[in-house]
């Protein structure tokens, strides 16, 4: 009984670590540091249990329905529920319909993994990822303004005519560093520096290619949202960084075998998801809800899906049967198909 208790203990921990692809129950223990940390600033521990109760959910949701036990071990079914656990406080006020709410969107979201490997992973050898989360995420906010038992809080949904445009004077040194560390951090939905410096190092325990592509994607994003002219103060919270982040560490290092080819198709990714980032907060902010990491999501798949076969179908009737894709030239390689 005890083994079986410390199983799921790593595996609450590896599920933690997962977000960031990482698994690793000691990056785990410390993503909970800095959440724990944000939340010891700020004085608002909500998203810090929330996400405590999500993968615990999540994952025991998971054992409960005999879902592939190398999966529930590597703490994939867990990164979604942690996700979904500190997203919902994040944007809905406490209240006990709140953890009723918490608890029935990270077993949900359990399910919806489940549901996004027999389809998309399955039938395209492309990852969920944080796609269940996304999903599960806008749903559970949108419903939310249906029930007077819970309270979406945050700034009024906004039109397309409403964001800052312009540019603005260049952010000083400090405010520099705050914002790269920031951007690491807002993939938890943690808008400190100091935790998002934190989340780094845990990275980087687990693998230093990957802590190298995390600051790479947070640098990138901070660069090009900058030189864009991105609103300040949306920028300086790390709100344009986190899904470029994601998109490096994927595209760079995780779903396909790095080599300089690679690199350089993972910095174009990561550039595309802070145009992307840019795109889905004005489409969705009429809705009331938050992008999460759809822009991550949204570009990743796309870069993902090619994999070997970049060529477009041909612009031309084909007799017989269809030909094309299987001919096409493999400039990328993948780790897993």
């Amino acid at each position: 009984m005890a083994k079986q208790k410390s199983n799921v203990v790593t595996e609450i921990l590896k599920g933690t670590s997962q977000v960031f692809f990482m698994e690793n129950p000691v990056t785990g223990i410390l993503f909970f540091v800095a959440m724990a940390y944000a939340s010891y600033v700020s004085g608002v521990w909500a998203t810090t249990i929330g996400a405590a109760i999500g993968v615990v959910v999540a994952t025991l949701t998971a054992r409960l329905l005999d879902c592939d036990e190398k999966s529930v071990a590597s703490g994939l079914f867990g990164f979604n529920g942690v996700l979904v656990g500190a997203a919902l406080p994040t944007f809905i006020a406490a209240s006990p319909q709140l953890w009723v709410y918490v608890v029935v969107g990270a077993a949900a979201s359990t399910v919806i993994t489940a549901a996004f490997s027999a389809t998309l992973t399955a039938k395209w050898g492309i990852p969920g990822s944080t796609g269940p989360f996304v999903l599960t995420g806008w749903l559970m906010v949108a419903g939310a303004y249906s029930f007077g038992g819970l309270h979406v809080t945050g700034d009024a949904p906004k039109l397309a005519t409403d964001y800052v445009q312009g540019f603005a004077p260049l952010p000083q040194p400090l405010e520099l560093v705050q914002i790269f560390f920031r951007n690491i951090g807002q993939v938890y939905l943690l808008g400190d520096e100091i935790s998002g410096a934190i989340i780094l190092a845990g990275i980087f325990i687990a693998s230093i290619p990957a802590g190298i592509a995390a600051a790479a994607g947070s640098l990138i994003a901070m660069v090009v949202s900058i030189a864009m002219g991105a609103d300040p103060a949306i920028v300086s919270q790390g709100l344009y960084g986190f899904s470029p982040v994601l998109t490096a560490l994927a595209v760079g290092v995780i779903f396909l075998k790095t080599s300089p080819k690679v690199v350089v198709y993972a910095l174009l990714a990561t550039v595309t998801t802070v145009f992307v980032q840019g795109a889905l907060d004005v489409i969705v902010a009429p809705a009331g809800i938050p992008s999460f990491t759809a822009p991550y999501v949204l570009t990743m798949y796309l870069f993902i899906a090619p994999k070997k076969l970049l060529a477009p179908h041909p612009h031309q009737p084909v007799a017989g049967h269809m030909i094309g894709h299987e001919h096409a030239e493999a400039p990328l390689s993948t780790k897993a198909t």
